[in-house]
Order: structure tokens, then sequence, then C-alpha cells
């Protein structure tokens, strides 16, 4: 069996995935800028909140907190991600992979107690 074949047929495989990762989104929107109606009118441009007309300006100065309680939420989601897979294959995995769950879980950790020591996960 001649090696270079099969590398070869590997990078093809890949290279057809990354065209049709890029062709069909692209021709996606191509065929929804096609096909949609186009009927522009004052209204559709201004902007509304829930269907009311702003009656103040939309310029507000937010919180950084609010920032940092969404990216924690990111970093905690992104456990679970993690997580679930190394439970599901668990018996597959062996004792290694309960100490670099372990080692990752106790990072997460630290990183949660020097955002509470810093005050970050107060609301108010």
């Amino acid at each position: 069996m001649d090696l270079t074949n099969v590398y070869q047929n590997n990078y093809l495989v890949v290279v057809i995935f990354l065209l049709l990762g890029i062709l069909l989104p692209v021709g996606a929107l191509t065929a929804g800028r096609l096909l949609r109606p186009y009927k522009p009118r004052k209204e559709k441009y201004t902007t509304y909140e829930s269907g009311i007309e702003p009656f103040h300006q939309s310029w507000i100065q937010f919180n950084v907190r609010y920032y940092l309680f969404a990216l924690l939420f990111v970093i905690f989601d992104v456990e679970t991600v993690f997580l679930y897979p190394w439970a599901v294959a668990y018996d597959k995995l062996g004792m290694f992979a309960l100490i670099e769950m372990t080692v990752f879980i106790v990072m997460l950790a630290f990183g949660l107690l020097y955002a509470w020591r810093k005050k970050v996960l107060k609301w108010i």
C-alpha cells in the first residue's frame, strides 16, 4: 500500500470540506440576496425596541461588570463542553484523564476564586 496516496486522499478530504465550508454559506447568502424582495422604505431604516419608536438617545454607558459576568459565563460554559465528552469516555481514558480533568477544574476554580477576591462577582 502506497502511503503517499493515503496522505493525498486525506488532504483531498480536507480541501473538499474547506471548499464546502466556504461555498455553501456564500451560496446561501447570495441566493438569499437574489430571491428576497427589495422594497426600501423609510420605516425599515428606523431603530425600534419592542415595536416602539425610541424617545431617548440610544448611546448609554453600561457598567463593565455586565461584560465580566458574561465572560465568566462563557468560561464556565466552555468548561461544561469539555467535561461532557470526558465523562462519556471516562472508562476508556483511565486514571491519567482523571488527573488531567482534576487539574483543569482546579485551574478554573482558582480563576473563580481570583475573580471573587477581586470583587468582580458583586452585581451592584
